[in-house]
This record gives C-alpha cells, structure tokens and sequence, in this order.
C-alpha cells in the first residue's frame, strides 16, 4: 500500500510538472532579439519600471539611519560607504529592466509591443501617462456619486413597487445607509 502511494506522489509529481512545463511561456533565451528590443522600448515608453526608483536610495537612506544610531561615532564613515555601495549597484538597475522587458515578452507578441510603444511615444500616449492619474482620480469621484444615486434610486423604484405589489407600506432604509435592514427607530 506504501508503494502504491508513492507511486501515485511520484506520479501526481510529475504531472504537475509537465502541467507547468506546457503552460509556462517560453523562456528569456526564446525570445528573439527584435522581440526584446520591442518589450525594452514598451518598458521605457511606459514607465513601466519608474515606480521602482526610490527602491536603492530608500534601502540606503534606512540603512544609513540604523547604522549612524547604532554607532553615531561613525557618521562620517557610514554616510560615505553607504553612498559609494549604494552607487555601485544602482548599476544593476538594468536587471529590473531585462526583468520587465522579459515579462511583457513573454505576454506581448513582438507586434504588439511595437505598437504599444508607438502609441505611449507618441504626443497623445505621453499625454495618457501625464494625465491619466488625474483622469482616474475623477472617474472614481464620478463613479461614487453614481453609485450613490443608483442605490438611491433603486431602494425608491424597490419601495414603490413592493408597496403598489403589497398594497401596504414598506419600510425603508435610512437614507444614505447601504444595508438593507429596515431602520430599528421604533
């Protein structure tokens, strides 16, 4: 019986790991040099990785922080080292970049990508980045004022008709609330 299950492990093992091997998209060494050219001009025409910049001088800043309290009699020493280590690996930022290029290659074909960075190059795609918080911030105002509206209008259109299918009267929600419990004043 110890033999059977392991047997099925083993082989619930190995189908798991074909499943991934099918579905897994290919790999950085699949993808051509023109696909990636294509997914490093998406990267840099979207920002895509601009969010990630204060990573290195925040992980400096902390850690320049700790050490100068732990030992204030260094200052000196640990603001330079800090600042030179901290400048030598920001050369590996180019790592975050091929990381990201290789993720949109690996979901956007070549074409694709071309077509994306065109469009974010261009005056109206740069507009898009620049304007596009500002531009969800007002749909999400705009969205909660409909929504409250709706609920309004539909706890109104509800209470109507449950009194005209009733023939008596339906309690309703306080105004403003979003439960369906009828109000408790009585």
């Amino acid at each position: 019986m110890k033999f059977q299950n392991r047997i099925f492990s083993f082989a619930a093992v190995c189908a798991a790991i074909l499943a991934i091997a099918v579905a897994t998209p290919a790999s950085a060494q699949e993808i051509s040099e023109g696909h990636m050219k294509a997914a490093r001009d998406t990267v840099a025409a979207i920002n895509a990785t601009d969010s990630f910049d204060g990573i290195l001088p925040q992980a400096a800043a902390a850690l320049q922080a700790s050490l100068i309290q732990k030992n204030p009699d260094l200052q000196e020493l640990i603001t330079s080292t800090v600042s030179a280590k901290a400048l030598e690996l920001a050369a590996r930022r180019a790592d975050l970049e091929r990381e990201a290029a290789i993720a949109y290659a690996k979901v956007f074909s070549e074409e694709d990508l071309q077509t994306i960075a065109t469009f974010y190059n261009s005056a109206a795609g740069k507009k898009l980045l620049e304007s596009g918080p500002i531009v969800t911030r007002e749909l999400i105002r705009a969205a909660e004022i409909w929504q409250n509206g709706i609920a309004r209008d539909l706890s109104l259109e509800v209470g109507e008709a449950l009194q005209s299918a009733a023939g008596a009267q339906v309690q309703q929600p306080a105004e403003g609330t979003e439960t369906s419990e009828p109000e408790s004043g009585n």
